[in-house]
């Protein structure tokens, strides 16, 4: 008994042994290098499933491109989560529940077409914008044209935008798994002292 604990405890610790560091291809050293937007303190360079190890270029964009559609589409989840949590449902005429889950429930067919479709657009115009030249990783709006990262205040901006982007990907699991779980989709609001009128 005294021996399995002691080897799952060493097992246990060891998995949080530094690893062999291993050769990295010069496009991946490149992502780790600390002027790179998103690499930022206190973390550096995020990877601990090593999903980046012998990437090129082109896969760390697209990973770059969808951290950030994650986290953008995550920004708007949680406020809307906390929106309709408050009370505040904007789309047919407030007849739906104000749980988001229970609200897809209710929501008619038609209502999941044009949510579908409507994705589905939005997704074909991001696949023609990555068709301009000089397309740069989530610049859908084409920001890259005018500033580029040598402006210490646009590279912030972008910091913050991916940061809090990973946040709110964090907090959207958290609110979901509170809601799926525990029913208790928005206590703060209702009960706590961030209580929102509007």
């Amino acid at each position: 008994m005294k021996l399995s604990l002691l080897v799952s405890v060493v097992g246990t610790a060891a998995a949080f042994a530094p690893a062999k560091q291993q050769q990295t291809s010069s496009a991946l050293s490149a992502w780790k290098d600390e002027t790179v937007v998103g690499i930022t303190a206190p973390m550096g360079f995020f990877d601990p499933l090593g999903l980046s190890k012998n990437k090129d270029d082109k896969t760390m964009n697209l990973y770059r491109e969808s951290e950030l559609k994650h986290g953008r589409v995550a920004m708007a989840a949680c406020l809307g989560w906390y929106l309709d949590a408050a009370g505040v449902h904007p789309a047919f005429n407030s007849e739906l529940s104000n749980d988001p889950l229970e609200a897809a429930q209710q929501l008619d067919p038609v209502g999941w077409v044009q949510f579908v479709l409507g994705c589905g657009a939005i997704e074909w115009l991001a696949e023609k914008i990555k068709e301009r030249p000089g397309y740069k990783a989530g610049d859908l709006l084409g920001a890259a044209y005018w500033v580029d990262d040598s402006d210490e205040g646009w590279v912030d901006y972008q910091n913050k935008e991916i940061n809090n982007g990973r946040l709110a990907m964090v907090a959207f699991m958290g609110i979901l798994t509170q809601d799926l779980y525990f029913g208790e989709y928005g206590d703060l609001i209702h009960n706590g002292s961030y209580n929102l009128k509007f």
